[in-house]
């Protein structure tokens, strides 16, 4: 099981996520990953690229507000920068911010990406000696190149690519053409099971792929604390959380696994009425300990290991460690113990 965590860092301090890679290393951390939310994924990567031996990626780029030769150098200078430890994370975002926030063409998600991923292969094939740039896609075409904009082969060879999917077919798709599979938090051990990993073998199967090919990583939504540490503040974020990803409509199908589809218009509802503070108390504790894991540090990796241990290969554990770095290295080392 390796451990993933978000890149501590500070665009005032041109150090902190060289810093913020030392200690996640530290504590026993895997892999960083920089979102694109208010910033730019790739620069705090490029900054922390090199200070600890552990892979940096993006959780997620948005792929449809980019083209495949823009992500495609980016990427590959990071595996460079990164000693061939760079994950390039890829997610599609929802219609109304690629056209309206990126002011990019929106259509056919899931083939678009899928083409994507291919696209990037294509033009990182093409960099390899006698390799040419041919490609013509339904979205994307890719023709025209010379050795001025060819970087030549990379020491480390291309970068792993991670899928973000929520629904079915995104999935397959990670199935048929990705190295991971990013899933979303607001899921369950019964989702994944019965929902999420057949999606994922059959797009393995499309593809002609083996079982195990694609890691499957897992965000967790967690409330915990050090031992004998207060819970409830941390609950009660969590509920807020649960509840605001219960009233989209994208995550309804969760629900709907559990028999809650109802709770959906419910929060829906509240939530156009912009009645927030109303919201968390309709998600109950069975719904919260069903899609979330509360447990302090002495429980943790005992709750984490009997419900997700043999259903994905990562986990994203936002754990407070900087603030007592002592207490969650053992926690983190007890999760990555191998499952007898």
């Amino acid at each position: 099981m390796k451990i993933d965590g978000g890149l501590l860092h500070s665009l005032g301090d041109r150090d902190s996520a060289a810093r913020g890679a030392r200690l996640a290393a530290s504590v026993g951390y895997d892999r960083l990953f920089a979102a694109e939310a208010a910033h730019d994924p790739f620069l705090p990567l490029a900054l922390a690229a090199g200070a600890a031996d552990i892979d940096l990626g993006t959780n997620v780029a948005i792929a449809f507000a980019r083209n495949p030769m823009t992500t495609a150098a980016v990427a590959n200078d990071l595996q460079v920068l990164t000693g061939g430890r760079f994950v390039l994370g890829l997610g599609s975002q929802v219609k109304a911010h690629i056209t309206r926030r990126f002011s990019m063409p929106w259509s056919h998600p899931a083939a678009r990406m899928r083409e994507f991923v291919l696209a990037l292969r294509a033009i990182w094939d093409s960099w390899q000696p006698g390799g040419r740039l041919r490609f013509e896609g339904t979205y994307y075409q890719h023709t025209l190149s010379n050795p001025l904009f060819q970087p030549g082969p990379n020491p480390f060879g291309p970068p792993r690519v991670f899928l973000a999917a929520v629904g079915p077919r995104m999935t397959e798709v990670a199935g048929e053409v990705a190295d991971g599979l990013m899933c979303h938090g607001f899921t369950s051990a019964s989702y994944l099971a019965e929902v999420t990993l057949p999606a994922l073998r059959r797009g393995l199967a499309k593809a002609g792929r083996a079982d195990g090919t694609v890691e499957v990583c897992l965000p967790v939504f967690l409330a915990t604390a050090p031992p004998g540490g207060d819970l409830e503040p941390e609950i009660d974020r969590v509920r807020r959380q649960i509840a605001f990803y219960a009233s989209t409509p994208a995550y309804r199908a969760v629900l709907d696994h559990h028999g809650w589809g109802e709770l959906h218009g419910e929060l829906h509802r509240l939530s156009v009425d912009q009645r927030w503070a109303e919201m968390a108390g309709l998600v109950d504790d069975d719904i919260l300990r069903t899609l979330a894991v509360v447990a302090d540090a002495d429980d943790l990796a005992d709750v984490v290991r009997d419900r997700f241990g043999g259903l994905v290969t990562g986990l994203r554990l936002n754990v407070p460690y900087p603030d007592a770095p002592e207490v969650w290295a053992p926690v983190v080392a007890k999760i990555k113990e191998p499952v007898s």
